[in-house]
């Protein structure tokens, strides 16, 4: 993976720099190069805000110089890469301090414009921000644009929950406020803005699994022939979950003519570092098929002794009548930044289409 260095490191800081330069912004083209010395060290956000900081301090106060700016840098083809990011971070930030006239506006247009460069999803934020239903009238525009970057940005600069960006509350506290965008694009040609969807909607679901489901059960009434992906992997943290409605949507419905037989732990103790293994046994005792979604939970202990779920994802299958098949997993307790382990009493457990069905104790020893 490139570091930090590479994406936004003293060569990308020299190139941003020339590229304004031939814009005609020399003064802010001189702040950027004069800041490279102070990027060593640190993360790439942090690289992006010194950059951003240093075309503000100064770069035009007016929203529509600084468009003219970058503007003029969009002709040059080396405009182009993580440079971007501070440029569009700039441009939301005085945007937002600024929303009279069209301003607001034209700095979402020239975002959208940026972004088949480089996403301006983290930018969009700020403005979602200061107006949310404003900025909404013009994203909602971004549905039928003919490049693909600029579709997804529509549904990833609004997704509720965006890795890595500031979170917009107002779109946390009420997500069908992005339905419209959702709407037009789940049949989207591209699978690159097909996925933003998905993950837009396992957004969604976080809070509002109803509001997730009745989505893409309306999706599925109305599919192409790429929605049956696209809604598994929108509900797929809700099928974590067990949630029953969204199993059932996906044909998983309550398997009741199933016998488990397990979960038939390895060990009585696992060591930090060490791994859990476990079998079990499923037979189908009816006279349909039965579709399975597989999955396990470990019950981990935390510090004050009691016990936090956490589902992870096995497998899917059919199992035809009188089949009868034997699964075996394997968890690994080798030690990890985000999670730590406590000595004692541990639990696994099956769950199958969203139904716990048989849990073994067993015991973490820590040196």
């Amino acid at each position: 993976m490139p570091t930090a260095d590479e994406l936004l490191g003293p060569g990308v800081v020299a190139d941003l720099a020339d590229c304004l330069v031939g814009a005609g912004a020399s003064r802010m083209a001189a702040a950027v190069r004069d800041c490279a010395p102070a990027l060593k060290g640190l993360a790439l956000r942090q690289r992006s805000n010194v950059l951003r900081d240093a075309i503000l301090a100064c770069g035009p106060e007016d929203p529509e110089s600084l468009e003219a700016v970058v503007r003029k840098a969009l002709l040059d083809p080396r405009f182009t890469g993580w440079m971007i990011w501070p440029v569009t971070e700039a441009v939301a930030a005085v945007a937002s301090a600024k929303r009279d006239g069209t301003a607001f506006e034209d700095a979402l247009g020239l975002l959208a414009d940026l972004t088949p460069r480089l996403t301006a999803e983290f930018a969009l934020r700020r403005l979602l921000n200061a107006d949310l239903d404003r900025a909404l009238a013009v994203i909602g525009t971004w549905t039928k644009h003919p490049d693909d970057h600029v579709r997804r940005l529509a549904s990833e600069g609004t997704r509720p929950r965006l890795p890595w960006a500031v979170r917009v509350p107002e779109i946390l506290a009420r997500p069908e406020a992005t339905l419209a965008i959702l709407n037009a694009l789940y049949r989207d040609p591209s699978e690159y803005v097909r996925r933003s969807v998905a993950n837009h909607v396992n957004d969604i679901s976080h809070a509002q699994v109803d509001l997730a489901v009745d989505t893409v059960r309306q999706w599925s009434a109305a599919p192409d022939a790429h929605t049956p992906r696209l809604v598994r992997r929108a509900l797929r943290t809700a099928v974590k979950q067990g949630d029953r409605r969204a199993l059932a949507l996906l044909g998983f419905e309550s398997a009741t003519d199933l016998v488990v037989d397990g979960p038939v732990v390895s060990g009585t103790a696992v060591a930090v570092g060490g791994e859990l293994r476990f079998g079990f046994t499923l037979e189908n005792q009816g006279e349909e098929p039965l579709q399975l979604v597989i999955d396990y939970v470990i019950h981990y202990r935390k510090a004050n002794g009691t016990t936090a779920p956490k589902v992870y994802k096995l497998t899917t299958r059919t199992l035809q009548p009188g089949e009868r098949s034997e699964h075996t997993a394997v968890r690994s307790f080798k030690p990890i930044s985000t999670r730590t382990f406590h000595s004692g009493a541990h639990a696994v457990e099956l769950q199958v289409n969203g139904e716990p069905r048989g849990k073994a104790s067993f015991d973490v020893v820590t040196a």
